[in-house]
């Protein structure tokens, strides 16, 4: 059976807090971008330039160190004039100028394992230990969750710049999504550009 093409961005396997919060940072007084591209569940996020630490989404992680995977906020909702709990952020709904009332939750923890589904070339068994690229996808403003994935199609490799490391092929349960190889399967990944954690290179 073949796999089908839905990606759900990075869910938290393992790491080293307990489930359901894990290994949650909350990132306040201009957490996040106010006024920039919506975040999703599930998202990987980065720093918007050296001299703005809030939150965007990851999209140029190959250059850049992200900061880990966005899990949901809480702001003041200028349309709905109360605090609103979200699992994603709209990119707009505060006072301009005023995003110290956004406060994000991300999962900052380097040894974390996400499980992630990959792109239309699929990953295979011996590209496990190399490093991937992700894409951000569509996320799904409906639900709120991220539609990132990872392409090993075309960023498999010993760079040390790329974001994530694949650990394991994701085998159960057996049919879709769980076939070992082929176009959008599941792969287990763990940080590897994180700014919690150095860079590694992988052996050639």
């Amino acid at each position: 059976m073949a796999n089908t093409n839905a990606p759900f961005g990075f869910r938290q396997y393992l790491g080293t807090g307990s489930p359901p919060t894990f290994e949650q940072v909350a990132f306040s007084n201009g957490g996040i971008n106010y006024n920039g591209a919506a975040i999703y569940y599930g998202d990987p996020v980065q720093r918007a330039s050296s001299s703005d630490g809030s939150l965007i989404p990851s999209t140029t992680a190959t250059a850049v160190a992200f900061v880990g995977v966005f899990q949901g906020c809480k702001y003041l909702s200028t349309a709905q004039k109360r605090t609103v709990w979200s699992n994603y952020w709209p990119g707009s709904d505060v006072v301009v100028g005023n995003q110290s009332t956004i406060e994000a939750y991300v999962i900052t923890d380097e040894a974390a394992q996400y499980l992630v589904q990959a792109d239309s070339t699929g990953a295979t068994q011996a590209q496990m230990g190399s490093n991937v690229n992700h894409n951000m996808g569509t996320g799904t403003a409906a639900n709120g969750l991220s539609g990132a994935f990872i392409t090993p199609g075309t960023t498999a490799a010993v760079t040390a710049t790329l974001p994530w490391r694949m650990v394991k092929l994701i085998l159960d349960p057996p049919g879709a999504p769980g076939t070992q190889s082929g176009a959008y399967n599941y792969v287990m990944v763990t940080p590897n550009n994180i700014e919690t954690r150095a860079l590694t290179s992988v052996v050639a």
